[in-house]
């Protein structure tokens, strides 16, 4: 079996796109898989190194620069041209898009040679170009109900939840005391993505800063992007706090805490529910469509996870909410039995055996 995969731009795309391939991997014994992304984002460093053959497109996500979008008109163009000659050499049974502009030509170039194709969308509202090629494909899977709307002109919609749910199950937990944390004490992992936000940091110093969190201790993963020793710096006492830019394996961390207070990126979201943790979800106000906020909508409707906007971040709120969740096992029973239906539905199972069927 042969399989082109495309995902492009960002972590939210790709490692999605790599739990697919992992799942093919697992099941199909002589599969061959191909992956076309990006000439210069961060698909082109990650998947090589991860040793799944690369086709490189140049390719540019459209701005309000005349100039540059009438040139990227014509790298579609160019970039379509070597989709078909990829395509005819690959001579793929499935072409699998997760996300991001570079699928654009990809799935367009599949549909244009009779290839089935299915698509893959990480958010409750989808990207511009999940919108655009889901007329183009055979199947799109959703990770959330809601997204249903949006795709009206789409042949199939299957309901297949988020490939990092599937990860985050078989996470192992790791000793927090080797990170010179208490055994005594419940532990609180904030982590705002992996660049960090300037924002978010100056919204939780007055928390940090206040008495409000001597009963339990923070791992503050505070971002690549975070000068985190002039962040040290402007809290007056950081014992039970440790702040630090990044954390390798960060499920292992979650995996160990008794709360999480993160962003609404889907993927996240979704290690949360793989995980059973009570969370704390701050949604980031610049993402496109708003997407973040109507993710942690939707599952905070169904009881899974706690919301609070950025704009009201105070210390007391930070505070309220965390001790609701820390201290109240009722509360956190009915969270995981709610977690469990998204559980039941294996979304690398699920979307393997949709594309197979689709292929048949």
């Amino acid at each position: 079996m042969n399989i082109i995969v495309s995902a492009g731009g960002s972590g939210g795309h790709i490692y999605p796109a790599l739990a697919i391939i992992e799942e093919f991997k697992k099941r199909e014994k002589n599969v061959k898989v191909l992956y076309i992304g990006t000439h210069n984002r961060m698909e082109k460093e990650i998947v090589p190194k991860k040793d799944i053959p690369y086709e490189s497109l140049e390719i540019y996500g459209f701005t309000k620069d005349i100039k540059r979008d009438l040139k990227n008109i014509f790298l579609i163009k160019k970039a379509q041209k070597k989709c078909l000659q990829i395509m005819k050499k690959f001579n793929p049974d499935v072409v699998i898009g997760v996300g991001g502009y570079v699928t654009y030509p990809v799935i367009k170039t599949a549909k244009k040679l009779g290839i089935k194709t299915f698509i893959h969308e990480q958010n409750s509202r989808p990207g511009k170009v999940n919108y655009l090629v889901s007329r183009y494909a055979d199947v799109v899977g959703i990770t959330f109900q809601s997204s249903k709307e949006y795709f009206k002109k789409a042949k199939k919609i299957v309901y297949t939840g988020h490939p990092s749910l599937d990860g985050a199950v078989n996470t192992k937990k790791i000793d927090k005391t080797l990170l010179g944390f208490s055994i005594s004490k419940k532990l609180v992992v904030y982590v705002a993505g992996s660049l960090g936000s300037s924002s978010l940091n100056q919204k939780m110093l007055e928390f940090l800063n206040s008495d409000l969190h001597d009963t339990y201790e923070i791992l503050y993963i505070a971002g690549n992007n975070i000068n985190v020793e002039k962040f040290k710096e402007q809290i007056k006492n950081t014992k039970g706090i440790k702040i630090v830019p990044y954390f390798e394996n960060l499920p292992s961390i979650m995996a160990s805490s008794d709360l999480i207070i993160s962003r609404a990126g889907a993927g996240t979201l979704f290690e949360i529910i793989g995980l059973e943790k009570p969370s704390i979800i701050i949604p980031s106000p610049n993402v496109a469509n708003n997407h973040q906020f109507y993710n942690a909508k939707e599952l905070e409707e169904k009881g899974i996870i706690e919301v609070i906007e950025e704009k009201e971040i105070t210390k007391e709120k930070m505070a309220e909410k965390i001790n609701s969740l820390l201290n109240n096992q009722e509360k956190i029973k009915l969270l995981k039995k709610q977690m469990l239906e998204y559980k039941k539905v294996k979304p690398s199972e699920t979307i393997y055996k949709t594309i197979k069927e689709t292929i048949k």
